[in-house]
């Protein structure tokens, strides 16, 4: 669970309803994900005994069903990525042979008219730091959801939080990875088709 960062730089924010947001969403993954790197990784941080920090897992586990996105998943509602495993599974990625691509996906606290804004940017994720857990950053992206009100008693605002935000917010997430990667792929076969046809 995160804090909500200060404007940065490249940063792109949508709301999980607007009219076609998982195709919008996936413009902001095709500019800022580099899906042709050899060791793509997506650490999706959070736990299932909060309702508000489950936005994490929830989108981990809706990705790890769709069998046509190939990429390695660390965080479900079966195996949640959370404050007690995050540095002992950051580290065994960080020295796995081909150093990992890291886009870290988590539920974050904000303004009252900013919830149900999902916000993009390249940089890592400080998780824990809505509730005031020093945790080491991760990720070389970060994929942010804002579930409810941040400044005051955030633990018990993340156990407060409706579960069908987390569930809708992370549903659209994992839909607009998903397209975002079809939609890298078909540029690349037009490409290919393209240079085929004029050589």
């Amino acid at each position: 669970m995160n804090s909500q960062a200060a404007t940065v730089k490249n940063s792109s924010t949508i709301y999980y309803k607007e009219t076609g947001v998982v195709w919008r969403l996936s413009n902001y993954f095709l500019e800022q994900i580099p899906f042709d790197h050899p060791n793509l990784v997506f650490c999706c941080i959070g736990t299932d005994r909060s309702t508000g920090d489950a936005l994490g897992p929830m989108t981990g586990s809706f990705l790890t069903q769709l069998s046509s996105f190939p990429f390695q998943i660390v965080g479900t509602l079966d195996n949640p990525l959370h404050a007690l495993n995050i540095e002992d599974i950051t580290n065994e990625l960080i020295n796995s042979p081909t150093k990992p691509y890291i886009i870290a996906i988590d539920a974050c606290l904000g303004n009252a008219g900013n919830i149900g804004q999902i916000i993009v940017h390249p940089g890592p994720l400080y998780p824990g730091k809505a509730v005031k857990k020093e945790l080491p950053p991760i990720g070389e992206i970060s994929i942010k959801a804002i579930v409810n009100i941040g400044g005051f008693m955030e633990y018990n605002v993340l156990q407060s939080t409706r579960l069908n935000i987390t569930y809708e917010m992370g549903k659209v997430i994992s839909r607009a990875l998903l397209l975002a990667w079809h939609r890298y792929n078909l540029k690349i076969i037009n490409k290919s088709n393209s240079n085929r046809n004029y050589n």
